[in-house]
């Protein structure tokens, strides 16, 4: 309390932003004591309130260190301040939180273990010695353990154990790490592991963890509960194992993440530089793309890929794990069959990871919010989240205003889901593929928890896919709320970048993906578009190309490429040195052929994901795809380094949208096939040319419009030569450019656009 006769005064303080479950209050606590203020401090649904009474000077420096000396894991987006009678009181304390009012608090995401609690994980004398659930104020789960707002422990799956005598005293200790940390536990009174067989029966063993490190030294397949779902793991060097847990897990070719025990490590099989090193050990600890050293690196956990996914030990289970280093890396991919949900629960698990795990290592600690590992991917502006899930959701996006309570139920592949509150907009953790019925579910499950959490009961208005077809749309449409918004899919993707960058005025969207439905019915995907959230106009398009089979196109792209030359050579093919195509047989061939010209089942899309994968299957990269956008990516790791030039490309039209059309670039590729030219001196040229006809197509629009802001967007920019180099030849000329960094350029984000553009029709 101040001294003598020094002016004294009373100030509420209240805080918004990531303040409960980072330590907040008790930070609060121990620098008011400090500075010998009185008062005290509390939860509630919008943040965090403190009265603080005490020397003005005192006042002054409170207010200045609470935020430049905030918990490592607080987030402060506003503090405001003001006067109000002293009450004389003596002593600081915290205060019971309080439940009531509108539910605006942020929820801090889950973060990696800190380094203290790490260093007690393996001190021999510490009570917490190889605990899997060791944590404190400064780290461990958040989102994946919150039932409701505000953030405490009856809140959270933590509810159900009872603290023991030590963990209360931490618990209750304000000079201590653990002083309010909501999970704290022990092994005497916290959660447990246990390892269980193929039929879930108890493995013995002294302790469950080393058993489990043994059995995947072993060659062994485990499921492992994790922080917010479960894992499927073995041993990376054991291509047995990895080549088994394909087999079991339908996953004939798509790349496996890595888990190393370090950088160091990872740096045995993959060029690690600073940016990503310090992305690999950030608080949310994603999955990040690094370069192989060699094209066989980890053998078949990314076969046909330049780029492993790779991350380091975020819990202490890992770490645990990867004590005395018994393997240098293990496949740690989502336990699920394909693109299905991940699984976050014991029965789950039981049902659908039975045939493909050996063994369980699973824990009692129930995960409440379901959370797939984060994805990054480091190019030339900086790092781009390619999956937006643990560690990232759910902090909101901030808006350049207030709005109704919206809904956006996203796209059909990569779905994410977005909510708006206010002026913040809550992009979803990655739900999955929309055409299983296991992820809608999923997806169901998720809006009504979100919802809850965020206390928004009747949205405003529902946004969804122009797509009539999609689950998505479907679940839109039967949601019980009065105003739909229908939004083009094109639209969504250069609004949800808008509205990450904050920007609101006009500009023009380069916006490329695989599919899209268009404005009249058609399938867009290669779209240059002049907009906001208001709305749009298509200032260019490619020519659409030809899918031969419809969506079997997608999965086999030769038959793109098929529909390509028919187009230029029509019915008599000349001899072309495609393998593909030269052991097809002649009645297949024939079928094709009258699929074609009679248009049975053939479909034209502008989608530029389309072309990458006609010119993947035209020079005999990838013909047919394993998986969704398998072909086009690997295009791009066939990319010759250098620059070896560019083929020739028309622009035509002279009212909107212009077409650009590709024609002469195929003539030319084939040229070179039959002239004996490389597969990657080809797939450079041809992303040198996509580049360069971009640029082309952007001038032309500026020239007519005066734009000079242009905004890169949709699943096509997830390539790196392609997004590095359109966006160096555009700021050569002169513009701005914008690209994704915390929202997914691919479906993933698309809810961000379309939540924004159905909230701006309310306002």
């Amino acid at each position: 309390m101040p001294q003598g006769d020094e002016p004294t005064g009373r100030r509420l303080v209240k805080v918004t932003g990531i303040v409960q479950g980072v330590g907040f209050r008790p930070f609060v606590y121990n620098l008011a004591l400090g500075l010998n203020l009185s008062g005290h401090v509390f939860n509630h649904s919008a943040g965090v309130d403190i009265e603080v009474e005490g020397t003005q000077d005192s006042l002054a420096r409170f207010e200045t260190d609470l935020t430049r000396l905030a918990p490592p894991l607080a987030h402060i987006i506003s503090v405001t301040s003001a006067v109000i009678p002293p009450t004389g009181d003596k002593g600081f304390r915290i205060t019971e939180s309080d439940s009531g009012g509108a539910k605006t608090a942020l929820i801090a995401p889950d973060s990696d273990v800190c380094e203290d609690c790490l260093r007690e994980l393996f001190d021999p004398v510490d009570r917490r010695h190889r605990y899997p659930f060791i944590n404190c104020t400064n780290c461990g789960p958040r989102f994946t353990i919150v039932e409701a707002i505000p953030y405490d422990r009856p809140n959270t799956t933590m509810a159900s154990f009872v603290m023991c005598a030590d963990c209360r005293a931490e618990y209750e200790n304000p000079a201590d790490r653990r002083f309010h940390a909501q999970p704290i536990a022990c092994p005497v009174c916290g959660p447990k592991v246990t390892l269980l067989d193929s039929a879930f029966n108890p493995v013995e063993a002294t302790d469950a963890v080393r058993g489990a490190a043994r059995l995947l030294s072993e060659g062994a397949i485990l499921a492992i509960k994790g922080i917010g779902g479960y894992h499927l793991a073995c041993d990376a060097e054991n291509e047995e194992a990895v080549l088994k847990l394909r087999a079991r897990k339908r996953r004939d070719e798509k790349p496996f993440a890595v888990m190393t025990p370090d950088i160091e490590t990872l740096r045995l099989f993959a060029e690690v530089n600073e940016r990503e090193a310090a992305i690999l050990q950030s608080r949310p600890h994603p999955i990040t793309l690094v370069k192989k050293l060699q094209p066989d690196a980890l053998g078949p956990c990314a076969p046909s890929n330049r780029y492993l996914g790779a991350m380091l030990p975020y819990s202490p289970l890992h770490h645990l794990l990867f004590d005395g280093k018994p393997y240098n890396a293990l496949v740690m991919t989502s336990a699920n069959l394909s693109d299905e949900p991940i699984v976050y629960t014991e029965d789950e698990a039981k049902e659908k990871l039975a045939g493909i795990a050996d063994y369980f290592l699973i824990h009692n600690r129930p995960i409440h919010n379901k959370a797939d590992d984060s994805i990054e991917k480091v190019m030339s502006h900086g790092p781009v989240v390619i999956r937006r899930s643990r560690g990232y959701t759910p902090v909101p996006i901030q808006l350049d205003r207030e709005y109704p309570p919206t809904l956006a139920v996203g796209a059909e592949l990569k779905n994410a889901f977005c909510l708006i509150k206010g002026d913040k907009a809550y992009l979803s953790a990655h739900m999955g593929d929309l055409k299983y019925e296991s992820a809608l579910e999923s997806f169901r499950f998720g809006v009504s928890r979100l919802m809850e959490i965020l206390d928004i009961s009747n949205p405003a208005v529902v946004a969804h896919d122009m797509h009539p077809n999609y689950l998505s749309t479907a679940f839109a449409e039967e949601f019980p709320c009065e105003r739909k918004v229908a939004v083009q899919h094109h639209h969504a993707h250069l609004v949800s970048l808008m509205a990450e960058r904050h920007h609101t005025g006009q500009a023009i969207g380069v916006v490329f993906d695989g599919t899209g439905y268009g404005l009249d019915g058609t399938i867009w995907g290669g779209e240059f578009l002049v907009g906001d959230a208001a709305g749009f106009e298509r200032h260019g398009t490619i020519t659409p190309i030809p899918l031969i089979g419809g969506d079997a196109a997608i999965k086999e792209p030769y038959r793109i490429a098929l529909g390509i030359l028919f187009g230029m050579y029509g019915e008599n093919l000349p001899p072309l040195p495609i393998e593909w195509l030269n052991n097809m047989e002649p009645a297949r061939l024939a079928l094709l052929r009258q699929a074609y010209y009679k248009k049975i089942n053939v479909f034209y899309s502008s989608g530029m994901g389309r072309l990458f994968d006609a010119v993947s299957a035209l020079i005999g990269v990838r013909p047919k795809a394993s998986f969704e956008g398998q072909s086009a990516m690997e295009l791009e790791m066939a990319v010759a380094n250098g620059y070896h030039g560019e083929y020739p490309f028309i622009i035509g039209g002279d009212v909107n949208p212009a077409n650009l059309d590709f024609t002469p670039t195929f003539e030319r590729i084939v040229e070179e096939m039959k002239n004996g030219e490389r597969a990657p001196v080809i797939a450079a040229r041809f992303h040198e040319t996509v580049a360069q006809s971009a640029t082309a197509m952007v001038k032309r629009i500026s020239g007519t419009t005066g734009l000079k802001d242009v905004f890169l967007s949709g699943g096509v920019f997830q390539n790196t030569v392609l997004s590095d180099r359109l966006g160096t030849l555009l700021e050569t000329d002169g513009f701005a450019v914008f690209r994704h960094g915390r929202v997914p350029p691919n479906d993933g984000g698309v809810a961000l656009g379309q939540a924004v553009i159905a909230a701006r029709t309310l306002v």
